[in-house]
C-alpha cells in the first residue's frame, strides 16, 4: 500500500465518522499540527509498522485495560515494541489485577471500538471515568503517533502539544509510568 502524509485535515470529510471529525476539530483548535496518513484498517501493532516506516514515528501501542471489578479503567500509552507485563505495571499503580476492559466500556466512556484505540479518545470521557497511563519512553519522544478515534488514519504530533495543549483541553492528567517488558 502507497501512504501518503497530509500536513492537517482531510480536505473532503465525505464518509468519514464524526468522532474522526472532532479529533481534527479539537487539534485544529487548539493550534496543534499534526500530519495524518489514510490507510487499510489496521488492528495489530505488526500492520503499523509500515505506516510508522512511512511517519517517521513509532505507533504507540494504546491499550484500555480495567481492575477485576471493573470499577477502574485505565489507558496505557506505551511504545509499540515494548512487551507489556500486566504485574509490572499493576504495582505502580497500585492495583492489584489488570485485564483488558470489554469493547462496551471502550464505546461508552471514549466512544471508540476495538483497534481504534487513541488518546484522542479521552476528549468523549467528560466523567473522567479513565485514567491516563503514559510510559515514560513516550513521553520522552519528541513526536508520537496515534488514531484520531479511528483505525483508518494515523496522526503524528508533537509530544509536547498532546502533553501541554491536548490533556488540559480534555480535563485530564497523566500517570507517568516505567515498563521495562519485565514480570
Amino acid at each position: 500500500m502507497e501512504l501518503m502524509i497530509e500536513q492537517g485535515r482531510p480536505q473532503d470529510v465525505t464518509g468519514r465518522l464524526l468522532k474522526e471529525i472532532r479529533c481534527y476539530d479539537m487539534l485544529d483548535h487548539l493550534g496543534i499540527p499534526y500530519r495524518r496518513i489514510d490507510h487499510e484498517a489496521l488492528y495489530t501493532m505488526e500492520a503499523c509498522e509500515e505506516v510508522d516506516g512511512a511517519a517517521g514515528v513509532v505507533m504507540c501501542k494504546n491499550l484500555f485495560l480495567c481492575n477485576r471489578q471493573k470499577t477502574d479503567f485505565y489507558m496505557l500509552l506505551m511504545p509499540g515494541d515494548k512487551p507489556f507485563k500486566t504485574k509490572e505495571l499493576s504495582g505502580q499503580i497500585g492495583t492489584a489485577r489488570l485485564s483488558f476492559a470489554d469493547a462496551e466500556y471502550m464505546e461508552r466512556y471514549l466512544d471508540i471500538t476495538p483497534g481504534s484505540v487513541s488518546v484522542m479518545g479521552l476528549m468523549n470521557d467528560r466523567e473522567h471515568r479513565v485514567r491516563l497511563l503514559i510510559d515514560e519512553d513516550v513521553l520522552n519522544a519528541e513526536e508520537f503517533g496515534c488514531h484520531p478515534c479511528v483505525n483508518t488514519t494515523s496522526l503524528c504530533m508533537k509530544t509536547r502539544d498532546m502533553v501541554d495543549k491536548f490533556l488540559p483541553a480534555v480535563d485530564h492528567a497523566y500517570t507517568t509510568v516505567v515498563l521495562n517488558g519485565e514480570a
